[in-house]
């Protein structure tokens, strides 16, 4: 069965550094929540930019449903994150000048979608995740926690086939953390694949397996 992503001896350096990563190979299938661990500075974001077309590697592939992607044009490698990836960064990475709404809506945008056919999904998201009541906020008027699970409203309004998310439960209380770890669940089961860097050794027992950086 082909792999939904999947690295090929991959390695990445920043400059003369020491390689973060080198010669790493995995591979993510749809209907799976994938946990990826290791202590702080060891490269665990990094491997979600390389993963997520946002970073090119130094060496090897990554794939996308068995095509390598890696070395496409910036063009491309954009195209191919606004249709068929989901992110959720570990600062929640909100345009403080936008509305809640707006910021979920943005990756329609991106897309090439209209705005208005997202709007009813939107709702449902904030409804889920407890932020229905904020979405005329900004980003500075919500708490981490908000922030965080607004983020991960944005991250799935566009149903995507490969959902990153960086310490999704970082900043959330237990209630709002098992409403999270079921969204996650809930979009593998949907046919995605699910990579996520954590610490929470609670959303890890959660996960299907665990990868140690």
């Amino acid at each position: 069965m082909t792999a939904r992503l999947a690295a090929r001896a991959l390695s990445f350096r920043y400059d003369a550094a020491e390689p973060l990563l080198e010669n790493w190979t995995s591979e993510f299938h749809a209907g799976e929540v994938v946990a990826v661990t290791g202590p702080s500075g060891r490269g665990k974001s990094t491997l979600l930019y390389l993963l997520g077309l946002m970073l090119k590697p130094s060496g090897g592939e990554v794939l996308l449903d068995g095509q390598p992607f890696h070395s496409r044009s910036d063009r491309e490698r954009a195209s191919a994150r606004a249709m068929r990836f989901g992110f959720v960064f570990q600062d929640a990475a909100l345009d403080p000048s936008r509305t809640v709404l707006d910021n979920i809506l943005e990756t329609a945008l991106y897309r090439r979608e209209r705005r208005q056919d997202f709007v009813s999904r939107a709702d449902e998201l904030m409804e889920q995740f407890g932020v229905a009541l904020r979405k005329d906020a900004r980003p500075g008027q919500v708490s981490g926690g908000q922030a965080q699970r607004i983020a991960l409203c944005r991250a799935l309004i566009g149903d995507p086939g490969v959902l990153l998310a960086d310490e999704p439960t970082g900043n959330l209380d237990p209630s709002s953390s098992e409403i999270v770890v079921e969204a996650l669940h809930t979009q593998a089961r949907r046919g995605a694949a699910v990579v996520v860097v954590t610490h929470d050794p609670v959303l890890v027992e959660q996960c299907d397996r665990r990868l140690a950086l």
